[in-house]
């Protein structure tokens, strides 16, 4: 058995995908700078479960800015009675910019979750969907899938920091899990709040680590 940071620890990785790196369409700030190390990282064989989340938009979703007439990527409107940030069109379905990133052998990775299939709502967190029609946030399953194996503890990294990596990570905090943002394998949609993020880290009991502490 390979040895494992922690027996009953889990890493998920959060939307690796070349739409979100230098030259896709919703780019983050340095987002290619984390691909080396999350394959390194996965190399060393230290998580029992590794888990990949996968932004998976049909065309015409509901959080692009294309979709409303007269609307900017970046500007935010009220959807279901919250805000929502309106996005360039990205990681659409059976596209190149929607896969997981070619330089990394995900080999490793026990489940692959696909999330922002529903054209109605959004989906940053690996946990929840975001607000619905219903004014709910519909669980995604991956709380359920990670107890039954017996984790209570999860590593967090990917993209970007400051959405889909934040949420995932206050969400697993929110489920049950003690959680870990891994700092230098995430970068935010843009440079400049990282201060702030880790005020909201630490207000939240997120644990912050570079990954070479592990």
């Amino acid at each position: 058995m390979p040895h494992t940071t922690h027996e009953r620890a889990a890493l998920i990785l959060v939307d690796v995908q070349p739409d979100f790196m230098p030259g896709g369409t919703l780019a983050c700030h340095e987002g290619d700078v984390i691909v080396p190390g999350i394959d390194q990282l996965l190399q060393r064989r230290l998580f029992r479960h590794v888990v990949a989340t996968q932004d998976w938009h049909p065309a015409g979703h509901v959080s692009f800015a294309s979709t409303h007439d007269g609307s900017a990527p970046f500007q935010q409107i009220e959807l279901y009675g919250q805000p929502q940030t309106l996005w360039p069109d990205h990681c659409v379905q059976d596209t190149p910019g929607a896969a997981l990133h070619p330089a990394i052998d995900w080999s490793c990775a026990d489940l692959i979750l696909r999330k922002g299939s529903d054209p109605r709502v959004d989906s940053y967190s690996g946990f929840r969907e975001n607000h619905g029609p219903a004014g709910t946030r519909p669980a995604t399953g991956l709380a359920g899938w990670l107890r039954d194996r017996g984790v209570d503890t999860v590593y967090v990294a990917g993209l970007a920091r400051d959405v889909c990596v934040l949420w995932t990570a206050q969400d697993a905090v929110a489920a049950g899990f003690r959680a870990h943002l891994l700092w230098d394998l995430s970068r935010p949609v843009a440079p400049g709040g990282d201060d702030a993020l880790r005020n909201t880290l630490r207000a939240a009991d997120i644990g912050v680590l570079e990954s070479g502490a592990l």
